[in-house]
């Protein structure tokens, strides 16, 4: 760590090659914490057969990093307000490498979902921090706006290369390099960062450890509630007590939050119809978002064979439909106004992960999930500029940090919960269709066959495919109710006309470009 007074650098104040590096710097950090949202999906049959996971247990992998990095997101950016901002992004950068490390040494499933919980705390230090230090690295103007842009791309953009990076790292060398990846890059990111970024100037404040501590570990207990039930059932005594554990830590994060001068999620936030609506809709479309990206994976990969590499390059016309519906709402919101691109975009929604529900183990690529995919796409790119915008409308510029950083935790935490339901749902559908399936293939299977059963336990690949697949089918009805509800939500709560526009980019004077899927940042001090 450095000290309080660093070694001048060519930074904000004097232009020139170390603003570039400085941009260089940051953007890469927040690369690298975005990319590993996605790039760990392609990975996951292979994790699952490396590590002993079940499909339901499997989420974890995801679920572990998204819980610790959307809980801990606003006392991130709080850490690098009070402490100073340069040095507590070193150590998110640095506890990033650690996490990473030690996930790909993993030999147990335990030793990787600590080592991505803590990846996730990491990445929640470092990446708020990040998109504020360009406001003290970069002069206000062109120079921050241009900095702003290219933050904004490439947290975009990390979806997509996550996960083609993914497809060539697991096919080329192992899933481990997934997480090795990140050392040589984290650990030269630590070094360059104390030549070319100064040190903020440190605000006055505390941390609502409690806020972030209660928040965090209710919404693990759910989640985790949510996955027991699906393996041990609904009466099972220890996933009644995670639900209940979940329900009085929630309830004491609300009475702490209210009754906190500095609060991590400042609770008058909800009070504005608009704002409380955004969020619900930000909440039930990353549920169905991350269920997607999810199961499709499992599905390519284990019922169509693709390829890891090929599995990622499947996904690669998402993020490019995406990134073109971003681009046609912004340029018709001026004319339109938000809702009609949010209601319409989540119809979208709902209809691809609808036609979805019609993959079977006869499907194929381009006949079954292209379509689909791009439909929902298209839907979400229209999402984004409208959720953002609403997002910080009415609220002060001091406000918009954290009005924008409640957006990009609830995305994080509703994709965790979201996934936790549809794994539920999975697995119940999963089990009900092995039931069916054992008494069809008991009379019609050869003795060899037969034997092998009695021996194993489980069906041969071509019926255990119809298990899978009639199990992701069902996920993929209740993603589409969640994108149903963000619908109705956006239809009958969301009062916005196209005259308030003004009033509202007036608001979010510094909001950054619309985002695909991973985090979404919006202004100097999100996530604060």
């Amino acid at each position: 760590m450095t000290g309080s007074h660093p070694t001048p650098v060519k930074t904000a104040d004097t232009p020139g090659r170390g603003s570039g590096i400085a941009l260089l710097v940051i953007a890469s950090c927040q690369l690298m914490v975005v990319l590993d949202i996605t790039i760990v999906n392609i990975a996951l049959p292979h994790i699952q057969t490396s590590l002993g996971f079940s499909t339901e247990n499997l989420s974890w992998v995801i679920n572990a990093y998204t819980l610790t990095f959307g809980g801990l997101l606003l006392l991130g950016g709080r850490l690098g307000d009070i402490l100073g901002r340069r040095r507590v992004f070193i150590f998110g950068v640095l506890l990033f490498v650690f996490a990473s490390l030690l996930g790909g040494l993993s030999q147990e499933s335990w030793q990787l979902l600590a080592a991505r919980s803590l990846q996730g705390v990491g990445g929640a230090i470092a990446s708020p921090t990040a998109l504020a230090l360009i406001t003290t690295t970069f002069r206000e103007g062109p120079e921050r706006n241009r900095a702003f842009g290219v933050f904004a791309a490439v947290s975009a953009g990390g979806s997509a290369i996550g996960l083609l990076a993914g497809g060539l790292l697991v096919e080329w060398l192992d899933w481990r390099w997934i997480l090795f990846v990140n050392v040589p890059i984290g650990l030269l990111i630590a070094v360059v960062t104390p030549r070319y970024i100064r040190e903020s100037e440190r605000r006055s404040g505390h941390f609502d450890i409690a806020g972030a501590l209660t928040s965090t570990l209710g919404m693990v207990l759910l989640v985790y509630g949510f996955i027991r039930a699906s393996e041990d059932g609904w009466s099972d005594s220890v996933t009644v007590a995670a639900f209940v554990a979940a329900v009085v830590l929630l309830g004491a994060f609300i009475a702490v939050e209210s009754r906190s001068k500095q609060p991590i999620t400042p609770l008058w936030m909800f009070r504005d119809r608009n704002r409380a609506g955004v969020y619900a809709m930000m909440l039930s479309l990353a549920a169905a978002m991350f269920g997607m990206f999810f199961f499709l994976t499992l599905f390519v990969q284990n019922i169509l064979d693709f390829s890891p590499l090929r599995a990622g390059l499947a996904f690669l016309p998402v993020s490019v439909i995406i990134a073109a519906g971003a681009g046609l709402a912004s340029q018709l919101l001026p004319k339109w106004g938000p809702k009609p691109f949010m209601v319409v975009g989540a119809v979208l929604a709902a209809v691809g992960l609808g036609w979805l529900t019609l993959t079977d183990v006869d499907s194929s690529y381009l006949g079954s999930i292209l379509g689909p995919i791009l439909v929902f796409g298209f839907g979400m790119g229209m999402q984004f500029v409208s959720l953002t915008l609403m997002a910080v409308s009415g609220v002060s510029s001091s406000d918009s940090g954290a009005a924008s950083g409640i957006l990009n935790a609830t995305q994080q935490v509703g994709g965790s919960l979201g996934l936790s339901i549809l794994v539920t749902v999975f697995g119940t559908a999963s089990r009900n269709e092995a039931t069916d399936q054992v008494p069809r293939f008991m009379a019609d299977a050869t003795p060899a066959q037969l034997l092998e059963f009695r021996r194993t336990g489980q069906l041969p690949a071509h019926w255990g495919d119809q298990v899978l697949a009639s199990g992701v089918s069902s996920a993929f009805v209740v993603a589409a109710i969640f994108a149903v509800v963000a619908a109705l939500v956006a239809l009958l709560v969301i009062q916005v006309r196209p005259a308030d526009l003004e009033r509202l980019q007036g608001s979010g004077a510094h909001e950054a470009p619309a985002q695909g899927p991973g985090p979404r940042i919006v202004g100097p001090t999100a996530g604060r």
